[in-house]
């Protein structure tokens, strides 16, 4: 009998799923809550068991916590769904892998990574860790995929395209984000959802019994002031003079915040998959070109940096240079999930010459490509020099050229310029 949800929409993750099956005893599918874990769990799942169920107090997990083997028993490959609930359950599939030497057994999911010192076993050669994240636009079928990463690494030719969209479209999916939940909303609901997914973040509802009890308004300023910097290399000591604004004679102190605090409770963010960072990106090159090494913070979707700031479609409308920084977090998310598909990482740019360059894509062997990201096609020409640039200077400085070099924008037409760079509407990318 098949698991699969009614309406699951195939995800790119499926294919490496798949192959991870045949190949490791345990996959533990990772990232933030309600990007479609589970459901993806199940579709390659035979059986499943709910960790937080609450049905008669809490029964499963209580047998968990009293012995993880208890709750391993079923059909292959099992689902076993939020299991950080239950850190011990991550030693307890590695025995069982070790034991009956199987390989497709156990998939795990989970929203929070645990704190290392709950489980002891790293599980190397027995798990294999997948990273998933809320839909790209070619998940969500809003982009027909018409050029593809690895045709953009292949060199590939590729006749001219239209990306039919209107700015308003893109802010109204930007806003709504990428989670299956929502695609189905209208506006104004979709709206409320990522608002209340945030809510839950500043209640503490999606940290776990590790994570020490946040003071809520804190949490709520510190969001707010990383949706303003979303998608910048905006340093700590920023970041937190960011946070505390314009002191008064006021203020009270209650919404004071050390540098220290500020670090754990961005750590917590990222725990749950909130934010991550986007590390600088080192050529290792033998030449005296010196990399600016702060890294770049998005959110895992940009619709919660929009929920972080309470600003909606309309407000983006009128603020298109505030707008221009959800863009480039969708665009970054989307990328990540590409490259990841071909086994590449997603890393930025920036020298001390202030040339930078919003995205490079580095595949396996070392293949990589400059990317910037640019809401409006009267930007492109800008942006092809600045990747130029680049280009030049990573070859004088004796590093492998690039594979690819491109402008993604919101819309618009695709095509390859003369020099040799290609511009790619969002709606138009896929892996």
């Amino acid at each position: 009998m098949s698991l699969t949800p009614e309406g699951y929409l195939p995800r790119i993750v499926d294919q490496t799923l798949s192959k991870y099956l045949n190949i490791f005893g345990a996959i533990s599918i990772e990232g933030p809550k309600w990007c479609g874990k589970t459901w993806t769990a199940t579709h390659h799942g035979e059986s499943i068991v709910y960790l937080m169920d609450p049905a008669d107090d809490y029964k499963v997990r209580k047998r968990a916590e009293l012995n993880p083997a208890l709750i391993l028993e079923g059909v292959t490959p099992r689902v076993i769904d939020e299991w950080q609930e239950v850190p011990g359950i991550w030693d307890a599939v590695r025995f069982s892998v070790d034991q009956a030497k199987g390989r497709g057994r156990y998939l795990l999911t989970g929203s929070v990574t645990p704190l290392r010192k709950k489980y002891r076993h790293s599980g190397a050669g027995r798990f294999a860790v997948l990273e998933m994240r809320s839909m790209s636009l070619f998940e969500s079928g809003e982009s027909s995929g018409e050029i593809s990463l690895k045709s953009l690494f292949g060199g590939e030719t590729y006749v001219p395209i239209v990306a039919e969209i209107d700015l308003k479209s893109l802010i109204n999916i930007t806003v709504r984000g990428g989670w299956p939940e929502t695609l189905s909303l209208s506006q104004e609901e979709a709206s409320a959802v990522s608002r209340s997914y945030l809510d839950a973040v500043i209640k503490n509802n999606l940290f776990d019994e590790e994570t020490p009890q946040r003071n809520p308004e804190k949490l709520s300023r510190l969001l707010y002031a990383l949706g303003r910097s979303n998608a910048t290399t905006v340093n700590d000591s920023t970041l937190l003079a960011d946070y505390l604004g314009e002191q008064t004679d006021e203020d009270d102190g209650t919404r004071s915040l050390s540098r220290k605090t500020m670090l754990d409770y961005l750590n917590d963010l990222k725990r749950i998959y909130i934010i991550e960072e986007i590390p600088a990106w080192n050529p290792n090159v033998r030449s005296r070109v010196r990399i600016r090494q702060a890294q770049k913070r998005i959110f895992t979707d940009p619709s919660l940096a929009i929920a972080a700031q309470n600003i909606g479609p309309e407000h983006l409308l009128e603020d298109l240079n505030t707008y221009g920084f959800m863009f480039e977090n969708l665009c970054l998310r989307d990328l990540a999930i590409y490259s990841r598909h071909h086994g590449g990482n997603v890393f930025h740019y920036r020298d001390n010459s202030g040339l930078e360059a919003d995205a490079i894509v580095e595949m396996p062997g070392g293949q990589w490509g400059a990317f910037e990201i640019k809401l409006g096609q009267n930007q492109v020409d800008a942006a092809a020099k600045s990747l130029t640039r680049l280009k030049k200077k990573m070859i004088d400085a004796m590093a492998e050229p690039p594979a690819c070099l491109v402008v993604i924008t919101g819309g618009g037409t695709g095509y390859q310029r003369e020099d040799g760079i290609s511009v790619v509407p969002i709606t138009a990318l896929g892996i």
